[in-house]
């Protein structure tokens, strides 16, 4: 029995991800964000599209195959379509622009891993920004103008059964990395976006290809009727506010009264309830929205894992019909049971 698979990681730079003397080039013009990727990649081809449509920086392509007799795998390899994809940045001053296209770096695959019922397989893309940035070096007041480096690490594990298991062992501190998975829906996303570590570290030694790679924070991706909440709720002429907590910071205590709600931007919060943790969410996730709704109290504890960037709006600056079926359609969605396939709404 032959087993095929792939993932796809997509590097790109969110809106206000950015901080100090780097956030105010965006602000004036001289780089963009990107807009956020596709929610699907319905095939491989369409990577050269958002490509082409400068959607994103790098794309660590990942696909692999192996060849069962029962439990025995008895050939294996990558896809021809694996490597790297390098997008461009774009820079601009007034009415003038420049596309610099980033600079791929060799892609690093480990040996697979064979054992009975499965391979396991690992590659390392990424490479250079298309602009150099500074960077000083250590002890001396000199600055090196140098690009820092941007990756991924992905894992792929082929089983004998057909099925497969995706992950992301390692990433650079910046941009914000998506995670497509076989299916080519989003799987996985890192919670936490460190332009300050990714400054500081990710040059040299300190990068895959100097042999030191980086754990990636990982959040799971959020559902679509999560993204559908948080787009479109706030009143005409509202704008959330922009909060940040450092790590250890209590975002919400469960029985409180809550009056607003929160789009997690950036970062990861523990959710607790009666002080036992239950999950963690992050990028993309939206809190309080049933408490504003219900007028109620906090269901449970919010803590912040790492670094968190948060929109935060007040209940009066909400469309609160529109968030009221918005909820409806987030309820319906969590009361189907688990094993039954989410029907189109």
């Amino acid at each position: 029995m032959k087993v095929e698979s792939h993932i796809v990681s997509l590097s790109w730079i969110p809106s206000d991800s950015t901080v100090d003397w780097m956030r105010r080039g965006f602000d004036v013009g001289l780089a963009h964000y990107d807009e956020p990727p596709v929610e699907a990649l319905p095939g491989l081809d369409r990577i050269q599209q958002l490509r082409a449509d400068d959607r994103f920086r790098f794309a660590n392509v990942l696909s692999a195959w192996a060849e069962f007799d029962g439990d025995v795998a008895t050939s294996w390899g990558y896809g021809e379509d694996s490597g790297v994809v390098v997008g461009s940045t774009t820079v601009r001053l007034g009415a003038v622009g420049a596309t610099f296209g980033g600079y791929p770096l060799p892609v690093l695959r480990q040996e697979p891993a064979v054992e009975p019922g499965s391979v396991h397989v690992t590659q390392t893309a990424g490479g250079r920004t298309g602009v150099p940035l500074p960077q000083r070096v250590r002890n001396t007041s000199a600055v090196l103008w140098e690009a820092p480096i941007v990756w991924t690490t992905l894992a792929l594990t082929l089983h004998a059964d057909g099925s497969t298991d995706v992950a992301m062992p390692g990433a650079s501190a910046f941009p914000r990395h998506w995670v497509y998975g076989p299916d080519g829906v989003v799987a996985m996303k890192t919670g936490l976006t460190d332009q300050e570590a990714w400054m500081t570290h990710s040059f040299a030694a300190r990068t895959p290809w100097g042999e030191r790679d980086s754990e990636a924070v990982v959040a799971e991706a959020e559902r679509a009727v999560e993204r559908q909440l948080s787009e479109g709720v706030m009143r005409a002429g509202h704008r959330p506010e922009i909060r940040r907590l450092p790590v250890g910071a209590v975002l919400a205590r469960e029985g409180e009264p809550c009056s607003e709600i929160c789009l997690v931007l950036d970062g990861v919060l523990t959710v607790s309830v009666d002080g036992s943790e239950i999950a963690e969410v992050g990028p993309g996730a939206v809190l309080g929205e049933r408490e504003v709704l219900d007028d109620g109290s906090r269901t449970s504890t919010l803590v912040a894992l790492t670094p968190v960037r948060l929109a935060v709006a007040a209940a009066d600056a909400i469309d609160v019909e529109k968030l009221r079926a918005m909820a409806e359609l987030f309820g319906r969605e969590e009361r189907r049971p688990a094993t039954q396939a989410a029907a189109p709404e």
